[in-house]
């Protein structure tokens, strides 16, 4: 079995040793290749969907592996008891979701030392929920398989102030900026030019729809642009 490159990064974030939780873990690729490789000692593969967790048991099995991995029903971290994991892996989904996950499995906040996030979409709101609830981004990359962009965040608990003092931050990453990420560094020029397209096509109507849709899109440019600004002007983080 052979992961995408999307599922080898995340993987790649999971402290090795680990015991795992994976959160949403449909064909239980990232369970099953951890524990195969010795990266993580045990894992509990978790979905809500009936359909998904079948194929996970049947690549268990297949790995003959089922001594090792817990192949669960669960609707996101309910199905978990504190102590079975110390990482989780929650990717895959919407922001939102994300968001969703962690608020509800809040009772297991305290016991799970590392968490491997990789939200699809509404980073940012990702980003500030993290910093309100005290977790704080201590690893952070962005890559691109088959045209899309991912964002994967290694998280623990303990939030470090000031992380983000400005919105490119919450929506692209101070991390990531200050590593100069070169995916984000392209991620950003593509945004910039779809950006000013829209624009663009936006520049002879006078309707109250087109001059707020201006609005917003020119507020977007702003800080698109200070973000690249940003990553020419500091110096590169390791």
């Amino acid at each position: 079995m052979k992961l995408s490159k999307r599922l080898e990064t995340v993987a790649s974030f999971v402290p090795k040793g680990s015991n795992i939780a994976d959160i949403g873990t449909d064909h239980g690729y990232v369970p099953i290749y951890l524990v195969r490789e010795g990266l993580a000692e045990r894992a509990v593969a978790m979905d809500v969907r009936k359909g998904p967790l079948e194929r996970a048991k049947a690549h268990v099995a297949e790995a003959g592996l089922e001594n090792r991995i817990d192949v669960r029903l669960s609707d996101g971290l309910t199905g978990l008891k504190p102590g079975e994991a110390d990482c989780v892996v929650i990717a895959g989904m919407g922001g939102e979701l994300v968001i969703h996950i962690l608020e509800a499995g809040r009772s297991l906040w305290e016991t799970i030392g590392y968490w491997v996030l990789s939200p699809q979409s509404e980073l940012d709101k990702v980003r500030r929920f993290l910093e309100k609830e005290s977790f704080s981004i201590v690893r952070e990359t962005m890559m691109k398989e088959d045209g899309k962009y991912y964002t994967v965040m290694g998280v623990t608990r303990g939030g470090l102030s000031g992380e983000n003092d400005s919105e490119p931050h919450y929506l692209y990453g101070s991390r990531l900026i200050r590593q100069k990420n070169p995916v984000l560094a392209e991620f950003l020029k593509k945004e910039q030019e779809q950006l000013e397209q829209i624009l663009d096509t936006l520049k002879d109507s006078d309707t109250p729809a087109a001059l707020k849709r201006r609005v917003e899109m020119m507020e977007k440019l702003a800080w698109n642009k200070e973000a690249q600004d940003e990553m020419l002007g500091t110096d590169t983080e390791a």
